[in-house]
């Protein structure tokens, strides 16, 4: 097997590997045999809700177990291909069959992703909370960077992103936006962006050309759907209204149709001023905290067991998640991959992408990926 083959089945292997320990492979082959018998059963159409939601999980589940055994067979039958060709000589047959190899292990790379979004909210919309740290202007900016970086990275994907909350700077860039991303497996795939995101460059503000590092925390949490009920006393809340900021028109501008809700016992704030009707931009705002909360839940569920959970108020900006730096004649450098490039949009706007696989596979194995640091 010449050295392209086997990097390639090795790839092939790692992501089959990895996908086989998200499902714990065993368990979930008795689970599938489960829901096949359930769907079968004409009495489970009793009840819509949960014949619903076993139906999903069973289509889910059938998705990932198919994927893993048609991938298998497909590196198989590559490989005694290959071996076929080298017994007889056939550098063509050999040729045609490494070619399948390289594009099974990049169709192993994409399914893996799919199949590793399986938790229980994964297939829902998301929220994109973005606020700028301390730093006056730069963190303003880096965070209007990061909004127009998550809005162009979901159009990409085909989402639909709707604009919420927008909290304009003093000089340029925002203090806070919230965008709403609509599409399959939405929060699945921006989930692991939540943290702190750092920015060193030559500061565009500092008339003495300085080097600033600049910090903005992104909080992202998913669209709750009817089926999950979420308790809420309303003496637990504070409502405040206020105009909108930002373009919108003379009526946005002009009347308190925002609405800000802080959930005190939590110390949550969730805010809405994307309609010019206050009633409708409370019940938006309703639904972020139902959501929030419902994140929160999930996250103090999984982390249950190793005690690992922090408040999102207890994370500190020194904990960033990804770092970048603005080198000189506007050169872009991502810090984890290396990658570079002279125009600051094509890292910037594209970089969600190369992580989300590396960043499900930690939740997964519980190995650390390591952020270069700037000194």
């Amino acid at each position: 097997m010449r050295a392209e083959g086997q990097a390639n089945i090795d790839r092939i292997e790692a992501a089959l590997g990895l996908v086989r320990q998200s499902l714990d492979w065993e368990r979930a082959l008795r689970r599938l045999d489960e829901l096949n018998a359930r769907v079968q059963d004409p009495t489970l159409w009793d009840n819509p809700k949960e014949a619903q939601a076993v139906s999903r999980e069973q289509k889910l589940l059938e998705t990932a177990v198919n994927t893993v055994n048609e991938i298998s067979s497909e590196m198989a039958d590559a490989i005694e291909f290959i071996d076929m060709g080298e017994a007889e000589g056939d550098d063509d047959i050999v040729n045609d069959g490494l070619a399948s190899l390289e594009k099974l292990a990049d169709r192993a790379d994409a399914d893996k992703v799919q199949a590793l979004l399986s938790g229980e909210a994964d297939s829902n919309d998301t929220y994109i909370e973005i606020h700028a740290g301390a730093g006056g202007t730069e963190s303003q900016d880096w965070a209007e960077m990061l909004q127009r970086m998550y809005t162009r990275w979901a159009e990409r994907r085909g989402f639909k992103v709707e604009l919420i909350e927008y909290h304009a700077g003093e000089q340029a860039g925002i203090k806070s936006a919230t965008l709403l991303v609509k599409g399959d497996n939405a929060y699945g795939y921006a989930k692991t962006e939540s943290g702190v995101h750092r920015l060193v460059r030559i500061s565009p503000y500092d008339s003495s050309a300085r080097r600033h590092t600049s910090f903005s925390s992104v909080w992202v949490y998913p669209v709750i759907d009817d089926d999950i009920d979420i308790e809420i006393d309303p003496s637990d809340l504070k409502i405040d209204t206020y105009r909108a900021s930002g373009a919108g028109g003379q009526h946005v501008n002009t009347t308190d149709s925002a609405v800000r809700i802080t959930h005190q016992p939590t110390g949550i704030v969730v805010a809405s001023q994307n309609d010019r009707s206050q009633h409708k931009n409370r019940a938006t705002a309703m639904n972020m905290l139902k959501a929030r909360l419902f994140e929160k839940e999930m996250a103090e569920r999984e982390a249950a067991a190793s005690g690992e959970y922090q408040e999102k108020t207890e994370i500190g900006w020194g904990h960033q998640i990804r770092s970048y730096v603005l080198q000189p004649y506007q050169m872009v450098k991502d810090l984890r991959t290396g990658e570079t490039s002279t125009a600051p949009g094509d890292v910037l706007d594209g970089a969600i992408d190369p992580f989300i696989s590396a960043a499900l596979a930690q939740q997964v194995t519980g190995e650390a990926v390591e952020v270069e640091d700037v000194e």
